[in-house]
């Protein structure tokens, strides 16, 4: 590997690497076939393949000679570890004993490299296989077997105190792969605690300790006058200690050599892919270098550890993955740039995953590493950004009774996070409101706008959505009397975001936001802003009074005025007049609308909306192309009927394209919207018997557009929508407003015209709705009350009055002859369904009867009145009651008067019976 990244590589490369390779595949098989066993093997045979082994070894070697030294440049030990490893091989010799083979020793998978070193006890001690100068090469087989020096290269998370070390023990594993160990001085050791000094001092004896040592040492004889030497015995005069510089810097430049040395012993161990055991004691021997010093964690980013690092978190060893979490948690400790350099190299959703482990060591290890790095500000928002790493802390700091430590980092870890405003929205995002409701209230005006600007762009769910109120509503509400515009903006967002949740409505009345958003709308000026503050702020009282809160006596500023005040109606309705902006109009008719549901509210609204303009004005916004504002002025409208529907019908005569433009034309590949049901509704609910309407609409020609949707819908030839019910309700409406006024000609010809009396009947079963069924038995009683009128006894000769009335087809029918022609017996008279609304001829009386047993009061009252037509003292009675009964109608009474308890109901059943 050293020759592959080499820059100054040799011509021969390929060839020498090609050699080497093929040498090594040779040598596996030699040693595989000596390993299978000698028992098979004749001692001739064992020995020609131990010399053709010893053959293959020297090639090697002699194969690593041709390597010149320019392909090291100044990678000194490089050079010497492969001449001294070409000296080894060229000098190759195996012998055979008499009673035994070539042995081979397999390692214990569960002893890390230390333990197998300590056990080996038995063996023979090697010296160093690579040797990295000639000085020194003879002493490390001495110098790496010392204990104490094994147990400086031991990573101080696996040590342990030892009583006596035998010299003859083994080094470690990573001891043995060291390419550059000095040797060790005895004037290095601490002579009460025998381990290499970290900061010694000379007492007055002359002596060198550890100043830790001798200091406990010297604080044990306090109790004694005199104090000695633990080395001489001489007496000390004091307790003076004196640093011995000239030892401590020799110390620390000898630990820095060897330090380096073992950076790049383990650099090896993790390059080889070594066994996990090796890999553990690497990555533990790594992770004490970076304690001792700071230095050297840039030494071990220089060494390019980190993309081996990484590539352990993906070890299928779990305790290989937990060291490496470890390591890299060491290195991020205290140091920014590291934080930095492991951000770029680690993928961070793999730590983020890893605290999800089932194996708790390792949960813990990555949320531990993750907390270090989010004490980084540049990496923050880097760790925020990753998909679900927000929601998955959230989850685990929810998770308190499974792991109380893991619940504790990861809510740790997300204060950190809060620094960054991108950040809290996620949280937020994620259910987790606290820190941002914590910097609206208490953060900078420019945290305080961020966070007001997120809150309004965010979706509350239904389990926060009262809790950000309480906690938001306040720190809102200030925000809307800054000077700032921007602050102003993102408080009245948030504000309308919060106050669309109906819920929250009484704590934000409760806040004093009435008051406020009634200054806003009426009193507060500021010109140049970026939002409509008025519109705003008529939008979120709109908000609060839908939800049902009692607004009678509801104070709205400090001169005691209250929301149902004629001041705030006057100047609501002033506004209205006046050219304002639709988004406010519309927010201030919502206003009304909720006002008007108290009746002294309504009392007053009426009287504004007759005196002045503002009826003019309503009606001219139902032909406003925003849809919105025309939905709100005609319910309005609708709500202004009972009190004003003359008036309303007269404004809307006098309103260019209407009434016509309130019925539209639905075909089969559009949908209902809102505005065509309020319409029709509207109009349905206009004073019936108002003339000026009914003859304005008939002029207009909208029956046979009505009579066309309605068949439409009923043949469900228009596509669904939630809006198709109120619509048909609203088209048949506006049919039974005919029926009120059959006594002008015009609409007599267009009842018959358009046979009303089959398209009621048949809408009597044909539907799913109450209010439609309700609407055509009324408009089948006003049609039968009108055929006691229109039933005349038959004559030969037909007038020519009546003979306007017929169709061609019937007058084509009927004979010049004379003959007898059939009488109604309940009218007396010549009738039919078509001309004079009888309801026997239609066969509408078995349908109303069959109503009689509907669950709604009001479709069960109507179908009755529209039956009591038949039992008038104009008709023949008798024959009346018998054609009933045979219908069995008395026990459909009963029925209903047993099942409705209405007093209407009660009087229909039986006085009129």
């Amino acid at each position: 590997m050293e020759l592959q990244k080499a820059v100054c590589s040799p011509n021969n490369a390929t060839e020498i690497l090609q050699s080497l390779s093929r040498s090594v595949t040779e040598a596996k098989d030699l040693v595989s076939k000596c390993q299978r066993g000698t028992s098979s093997n004749s001692e001739s045979e064992l020995k020609n393949s131990m010399s053709h082994l010893e053959r293959v070894i020297k090639e090697m070697g002699a194969c690593l000679t041709l390597i010149p030294s320019s392909a090291f440049q100044d990678q000194k030990y490089a050079e010497v570890a492969v001449q001294a490893l070409s000296n080894e091989m060229l000098s190759a010799n195996f012998e055979v004993g008499q009673s035994q083979g070539l042995q081979t020793k397999k390692l214990d998978p569960h002893k890390s490299f230390s333990e197998e070193a300590r056990n080996e006890e038995s063996l023979t001690i090697e010296s160093d296989l690579y040797p990295a100068s000639a000085e020194v090469s003879t002493d490390n087989s001495r110098v790496l077997n010392t204990p104490d020096f094994v147990e400086f290269l031991e990573p101080r998370s696996l040590r342990r105190p030892r009583k006596h070390i035998s010299s003859s023990s083994s080094s470690t594993s990573l001891a043995k792969m060291t390419d550059h160990i000095e040797p060790l001085y005895q004037t290095f050791y601490c002579p009460l605690t025998k381990q290499i000094m970290d900061d010694p001092v000379t007492i007055q004896s002359g002596v060198t300790y550890d100043r830790k040592a001798i200091t406990e040492w010297l604080e044990e004889s306090d109790n004694s006058q005199d104090f000695f030497c633990p080395t001489t015995g001489q007496k000390l005069p004091s307790r003076g200690l004196k640093t011995n510089v000239a030892l401590k810097n020799t110390i620390e430049e000898w630990k820095e050599r060897n330090e380096v040395a073992r950076i790049k012993s383990s650099r090896s161990a993790l390059v080889v892919s070594a066994s996990p055991s090796m890999v553990l004691e690497a990555t533990r021997d790594l992770q004490d270098i970076c304690k001792q010093k700071q230095y050297n964690k840039i030494q071990i980013h220089n060494a390019g550890i980190l993309p081996l690092v990484f590539r352990l978190l993906k070890d299928k060893d779990r305790d290989v993955r937990y060291a490496a979490l470890e390591l890299l948690r060491e290195l991020a400790k205290d140091d920014d740039d590291s934080k930095r350099m492991i951000s770029e190299v680690v993928d961070m959703s793999a730590v983020i995953k890893m605290m999800s482990s089932g194996h708790q060591p390792i949960r813990h290890a990555a949320l531990l590493l993750l907390l270090e790095l989010s004490r980084s500000e540049i990496l923050q928002e880097k760790i925020g950004s990753v998909p679900g790493g927000i929601l998955v802390l959230i989850r685990i700091k929810y998770n308190q009774s499974d792991d109380a430590f893991s619940s504790e980092k990861a809510d740790e870890i997300l204060k950190n996070l809060e620094s960054s405003p991108e950040n809290i929205k996620k949280m937020a995002e994620n259910g987790l409101f606290e820190p941002l409701l914590k910097h609206l209230a208490e953060g900078s005006e420019e945290m305080q706008t961020e966070m007001a600007e997120y809150l309004g762009e965010i979706a509350l769910g239904h389990d926060s959505e009262t809790y950000v109120a309480e906690r938001a509503s306040p720190p809102l509400i200030k925000m809307v009397l800054s000077a700032n515009p921007l602050t102003r903006t993102a408080a009245f967002k948030a504000l309308a975001k919060i106050a669309s949740c109906h819920p929250n409505a009484t704590i934000l009345a409760k806040s004093g936001i009435v008051q406020r958003m009634v200054e806003e709308m009426f009193a507060r000026r500021i010109h140049g802003e970026p939002i409509n503050s008025k519109s705003e702020a008529a939008a979120i009282l709109a908000n609060i009074f839908e939800a049902g809160l009692d607004l009678e006596n509801l104070q709205v500023n400090s001169h005691g005025h209250i929301l149902a005040s004629d001041y705030v109606l006057y100047s609501i309705i002033e506004m209205i007049k006046h050219s304002t902006p639709d988004d406010l109009n519309i927010n201030l008719i919502r206003i009304l609308l909720c006002l008007a549901k108290s009746p002294k509210s309504m009392s007053t609204i009426v009287s504004m909306v007759k005196e002045s303009e503002a009826s003019y004005i309503l009606v001219e916004l139902l032909n406003n192309p925003h849809e919105e504002l025309g939905i709100a002025a005609t319910k309005l409208l609708i709500g202004l009927i009972p009190y004003m529907g003359h008036t309303i019908v007269e404004r809307l005569c006098k309103t260019a394209g209407q009434p016509e433009n309130l019925i539209h034309v639905i075909n089969e590949t559009t949908r209902i919207t809102h505005r065509q049901a309020v319409s029709s509704t509207f109009l349905a609910k206009l004073p019936h018997q108002s003339m000026t309407l009914n003859l304005a609409l008939l002029r207009k020609n909208t029956v046979p557009t009505v009579l066309q949707q309605i068949n439409q819908i009923q043949g469900t030839g228009i596509r669904a929508s939630r809006y198709v019910s109120p619509y048909l309700e609203g088209l048949v409406g506006i049919l039974v407003r005919f029926t009120t006024t059959l006594y002008e000609p015009q609409i007599l010809f267009l009842a018959r015209n358009y046979n009303f009396t089959a398209v009621f009947t048949e809408m009597l079963m044909k539907t799913s709705s109450d209010e439609v069924q309700r609407l055509s038995a009324i408009g089948l009683e006003n049609l039968s009350l009108e055929s006691i009128n229109l039933s005349k006894p038959p004559q030969i000769k037909r007038t020519k009055f009546l003979k306007l009335f017929y169709p061609p087809k019937f007058l084509s029918s009927i004979s010049s002859k004379k003959r007898k022609i059939p009488t109604c017996p309940v009218h007396r008279g010549a009738c039919s369904s078509q001309n004079t609304f009888c309801l026997v001829d239609a066969r509408a009386v078995e349908r109303l009867l069959a109503c009689l047993g509907h669950e709604n009061f009001e479709v069960v009252e109507a179908a009755l009145s529209a039956v009591c037509t038949l039992l008038d003292d104009k008709v023949d009675v008798e024959k009346s009651v018998g054609m009933l009964c045979e219908m069995n109608a008395i026990q459909h009474v009963l029925n209903a008067v047993k099942e409705h308890k209405g007093e209407g109901l009660w009087k229909k059943s039986f006085l009129d019976n």
